[in-house]
């Protein structure tokens, strides 16, 4: 028995050197590796947290850029101001707008642009709802994915899952404002001044479609801005919450 416990405590003797071995010599660094993945401490974003408070936190994250992004471009010159987004002739009639300018109507195609602008102003509040249910549809790995995805992973995911729900509420509202501040009109007498120059025929052009897809891409541009915002600079984690979650 006494020579059983004594190879006993040999052997637990030799245990604790092959630790020490472990902690001080050329192996450290791979037993802290492990010892960091186990805990979490990876260094990516969330790292250690549950993913009930990733979830939350990234919620509430974008729903702080979803409403800011709305806010920006949902209001008046919220487009035609910002040069990022702003609405401009299609390309496709960029020959219709330089006859137009070259025989006097150069206002009456400013007063056009401006009106586009002025529609996707008046649409981009339909996002916010549809944001927000998106925000709701998205899953525990969806989350993290998004968290440790690039700084616009949240937009991208935006885009995937609302583009076509976006498009259909844009539409009629964009329809409904080119009518009211008379965008509409204007272009059909710009086209019919258009057709009366020499040697000048216009194109048919879907100038509402244009309108919402141009207007929903420069919404989303926004909020690839705010999301950046929120993972770059630490003073915009307005709460506990996205400080914990967005600590890199």
């Amino acid at each position: 028995m006494r020579t059983y416990r004594g190879r006993g405590r040999w052997f637990g003797w030799l245990a604790v050197g092959a630790v020490l071995v472990l902690l001080t010599g050329p192996a450290a660094a791979q037993w802290d590796k492990l010892l960091k993945g186990l805990g979490g401490g990876d260094g990516s974003a969330g790292a250690g947290l549950s993913d009930v408070k990733i979830g939350a936190g990234l919620k509430e994250a974008l729903q702080v850029a979803t409403e800011k992004a709305v806010s920006l471009t949902g209001k008046t010159d919220g487009y035609f101001s910002n040069q990022a987004i702003k609405i401009l002739m299609p390309e496709k009639l960029r020959s219709f707008e330089s006859g137009l300018r070259a025989v006097g109507y150069g206002g009456q195609v400013d007063e056009l642009v401006l009106g586009m602008n002025r529609a996707a102003e008046r649409a981009a509040p339909q996002a916010k709802q549809i944001f927000f249910d998106a925000i709701g549809e998205m899953t525990f790995d969806d989350s993290r994915k998004i968290l440790n995805g690039g700084d616009t992973a949240a937009t991208e995911y935006f885009k995937a899952k609302t583009t076509p729900r976006l498009t259909t509420a844009f539409r009629p509202v964009v329809e409904q404002s080119m009518s009211q501040v008379g965008v509409s009109r204007q272009y059909k007498e710009l086209v019919g001044r258009f057709d009366s120059i020499p040697f000048a025929k216009s194109q048919a052009f879907d100038l509402d479609g244009y309108v919402v897809e141009k207007g929903l891409g420069g919404l989303f541009v926004v909020l690839g801005e705010q999301e950046k915002q929120i993972r770059t600079n630490p003073t915009a984690r307005a709460t506990e919450l996205l400080k914990e979650v967005f600590k890199r």
